[in-house]
């Protein structure tokens, strides 16, 4: 199996790397017009990264007067693999060096049975993908899981959402069955990443990315680079407390966010609606599927059902609540919504914004945008890309 086993020797070829991934080819005199070298340091590392092969001559660039220089980009035969573990879904695809994808595939999947069985299902679904011919291996993996991660090391802790999942040895696991450098992080950290090299957030160095799925999480971005805390938990806020004394949730405590307002939590009280006849819609979906999901809620609200509004709105007030200490707190400059349950739209985007913008002060939120994410479920697999990316483009 083919791997890339050059890495950048220093601190500039990082740089240059790193902007041929986000800005695709370029000139070695536009490169030079945004690195801080000599027109002769700067040969002599690009004739470095080209003897590695991590990057390769792509033609004469557009003259600026005097000689052409020729462009210059990563290496094409490049590919690195990005799983995105949900709580009832995985996705995985395959990325060129430019985080392009090129193949992607999405299975429904518990991540309740464990990490055996889903890293089966993940080594499938990435055979998958080399057989189509898309890749004839990998050069990195990034993998996001839905839970805590202790970062340096890849391994998930104690995640309320993931049984069986504690202390697994993610990385080192997953390394030895690509055969390739793996990556391990928390989902929304990979999402934030995503939006911030394809998606909304491509301008932005400060914002928060909310993800409302099975549970609920945050990726903090500040000055560019993902914060994740001293031990990989930044960004919990699923479990901050939204009910004093509230439902009972996961984690062991009572309130918290997610037990109140999350894929999950809707599709309950979206069971207790139908099953008290307080929506004709919910119950009738009910009699025809066996159960309900935040999908037949976004269903039944499109069709005007006012229970499934009031569903919506009061898990968006709930969950606005809970940003607004953010925003007070963090001051961002956006606020990203995504995941499985930003199919409701916005009705769920006009709740939040409303606790946002009447709660924080104005100074935080005068120019505030808070939008639904660009990519969708690709935010993730191509935030695990990047996340590789990171990792390989750095120096060894």
């Amino acid at each position: 199996m083919r791997r890339m086993t050059a890495r950048p020797a220093n601190a500039h070829q990082a740089r240059l790397l790193r902007l041929l991934r986000d800005g695709g080819p370029n000139s070695r005199a536009q490169l030079g017009d945004q690195v801080d070298l000599s027109r002769s340091k700067l040969a002599v590392e690009v004739d470095r990264l080209l003897e590695t092969e991590l990057v390769v001559a792509d033609g004469l660039a557009a003259s600026r007067g005097g000689r052409r220089s020729h462009n210059i980009r990563l290496n094409p035969h490049l590919r690195f693999l990005g799983v995105d573990i949900g709580a009832t879904s995985v996705d995985v695809a395959v990325t060129n060096a430019e985080l392009e994808v090129l193949g992607h595939i999405n299975q429904p999947m518990d991540v309740r049975e464990g990490p055996v069985v889903v890293f089966e299902h993940v080594l499938s679904m990435a055979a998958k993908l080399r057989a189509s011919g898309l890749a004839e291996g990998f050069d990195g993996a990034g993998i996001g899981v839905p839970g805590p991660v202790r970062f340096p090391e890849g391994i998930p802790v104690a995640p309320p959402i993931m049984p069986g999942w504690d202390g697994f040895p993610v990385r080192e696991a997953l390394s030895q069955d690509l055969g390739c450098p793996v990556m391990v992080d928390n989902d929304v950290n990979l999402m934030a990443m995503g939006e911030q090299h394809a998606g909304v957030a491509r301008t932005v160095h400060d914002f928060l990315v909310v993800k409302i799925g099975t549970g609920i999480g945050c990726g903090i971005v500040v000055g560019g680079e993902v914060y994740r805390g001293t031990t990989g938990s930044a960004g919990d806020i699923g479990h901050i407390q939204a009910v004093p004394d509230g439902r009972p949730c996961a984690c062991g405590n009572r309130g918290c966010l997610e037990a109140h307002f999350s894929g999950a939590a809707l599709a309950r009280d979206a069971m207790e609606a139908a099953e008290q006849r307080l929506s004709t819609e919910l119950a009738n979906r009910l009699e025809s599927n066996g159960t309900l999901s935040a999908v037949d809620v976004a269903a039944a609200a499109a069709a005007g059902d006012a229970t499934a509004l009031d569903l919506i709105r009061e898990g968006g007030n709930r969950t606005g609540q809970v940003i607004a200490g953010l925003v007070s707190f963090f001051n961002p400059g956006l606020v990203v919504i995504g995941g499985g349950v930003t199919g409701l739209g916005h009705t769920l985007l006009a709740a939040i914004r409303t606790q946002v913008y009447r709660q924080s002060l104005p100074l935080a939120t005068g120019n505030l945008p808070i939008v639904l994410g660009e990519l969708g479920p690709t935010a993730g697999v191509i935030g695990a890309a990047r996340l590789i990316s990171d990792h390989l483009f750095s120096p060894a």
